[in-house]
């Protein structure tokens, strides 16, 4: 399989892993802030990077039911977040394939 490589962003403000401060995403690829998580505010992002993604599994949300993978910094194994796989919802469409990340498990690394 060989080594897995962190990546590294460049930019003014960059959201890392809380735990172990891998870079996770650029502040300038943030979608929505309009977002809660099970610790708080939550932000959409249409990328991460430095992620490996679990199972897939139904959840019912405050939006309607999705298939969603809770998503893991790869350096730490910490949860950080969640993959929109699938909505069934036509509104909530614009989600699918798109990252979601909790405020309470980032910190600023830049």
């Amino acid at each position: 399989m060989g080594l897995a490589y962190n990546t590294y962003l460049n930019g003014n403000r960059i959201y890392g892993c809380k735990n172990c401060k891998a870079h996770l995403a650029n502040h300038q690829d943030i979608i929505s802030r309009n977002f809660r998580g099970q610790h708080g505010k939550a932000y959409l992002f249409n990328t991460v990077v430095n992620v490996e993604t679990g199972e897939p599994n139904e959840r019912n949300m405050t939006t309607g039911r999705h298939v969603v993978r809770d998503i893991q910094c790869r350096q730490c194994k910490d949860v950080v977040g969640w993959k929109y796989d699938k909505a069934y919802e036509s509104a909530e469409k614009y989600k699918e394939g798109k990252f979601i990340l909790e405020a309470e498990l980032l910190c600023n690394v830049s």
